[in-house]
């Protein structure tokens, strides 16, 4: 646990020194979000806040797994899988970055994280199976009887569709001051807590990542929250969307729980219910799956008349009820 606290820290340190850094670089660099009809921000506002979250995780990540993998004589440190994730990770912050200066098609996005996790599965960070509910064996754990093995072929299809759908989703949330940073730290912290219980040999260091992410959303949310001076826009949402789904297959997945197939679906259930909602609508109206809209959770919200924040405390509740009944159900069905 106090390596998870060194890792939170130092990434809420990062994050929260260097975004005022990098929103006078986005603000030099022309990339800045102009208010449009379906915004709620009404001043133009700096991007790429979502370099510092970047800069953070990463930090935090390099300085506490080499610490631990020191400790361990690498033992319970580097693994190819953990270095995919933060590779990947970079392709996909890479991608936002220029989109959040030239606005690439949602087609050339889907591109973009479609292919980062291609290099997921080359690493090694694939979905190989999942716990048979109905069945178990003696020791708790991923008995013949008890797991379901997945070929490489379905594992990799449904891999690579859970990091899209998350990572989409993520950044459909994006929609409100610290609305995706207070979601995507609730979440982190949930997936940190579930990786050191999957009782796998990579998951305290799992957890360490996870650990850092949160840290760096809550560092970020100082200059953030409502009234905003900077977005994380694409470069941070996607980014986070992307490592946490990631995270989620490397952690989540594992649990030994009999419902551990919930578990990571619940911890990002707010923005996957809420884009499966907006999907459905654009479907029934006629309208193209990915043209912007006010359909979303917070643009109901606001019109039913509740302020900025208070929409975006609704949404911290819901997210935080479903994070919690992940690790309760975790705690309780081992």
């Amino acid at each position: 646990m106090i390596a998870m606290a060194t890792a939170f820290m130092l990434a809420l340190s990062v994050s929260w020194l260097l975004t005022p850094a990098v929103g006078r670089l986005a603000w030099k660099y022309g990339a800045v979000a102009q208010p449009r009809d379906r915004d709620v921000h009404t001043e133009p506002t700096p991007r790429w806040g979502g370099i510092a979250i970047y800069a953070g995780v990463v930090l935090a990540a390099l300085v506490t797994v080499t610490f631990r993998h020191w400790r361990t004589d690498g033992d319970h440190g580097w693994t190819m899988q953990l270095a995919g994730v933060l590779i990947a990770g970079t392709v996909v912050a890479a991608a936002g970055l220029v989109d959040d200066l030239r606005e690439l098609s949602a087609t050339k996005q889907i591109v973009a994280i479609v292919g980062a996790a291609c290099i997921l599965l080359y690493f090694g960070v694939r979905i190989e199976g999942v716990r048979n509910p109905f069945a178990g064996d003696a020791a708790g754990g991923f008995g013949p009887n008890s797991w379901i093995a997945l070929s490489p072929l379905v594992g990799g299809v449904l891999t690579v569709t859970w990091i899209l759908v998350v990572t989409k989703t993520v950044d459909a949330i994006d929609g409100l001051d610290g609305l995706a940073a207070g979601v995507c730290a609730m979440s982190a912290g949930s997936l940190a807590l579930l990786a050191l219980a999957s009782r796998q040999h990579d998951g305290p260091t799992v957890a360490l990542v996870a650990a850092a992410a949160s840290g760096a959303c809550v560092g970020f949310l100082r200059h953030n929250f409502n009234p905003a001076r900077i977005f994380m826009s694409t470069v941070g949402s996607q980014f986070l969307g992307f490592t946490l789904a990631a995270l989620a297959v490397m952690g989540a997945f594992k649990v030994a729980a009999a419902l551990s197939v919930v578990l990571p679906v619940l911890v990002f259930g707010v923005p996957i219910f809420d884009y499966i909602h907006v999907l459905a609508r654009r479907f029934m109206h006629g309208a193209p799956l990915t043209q912007a809209d006010q359909r979303h959770l917070h643009h109901r919200l606001l019109a039913r008349g509740l302020t900025h924040r208070q929409a975006v405390y609704v949404i911290y509740f819901c997210t935080a009820l479903l994070c919690i009944g992940a690790v309760a159900i975790m705690r309780y069905s081992r």
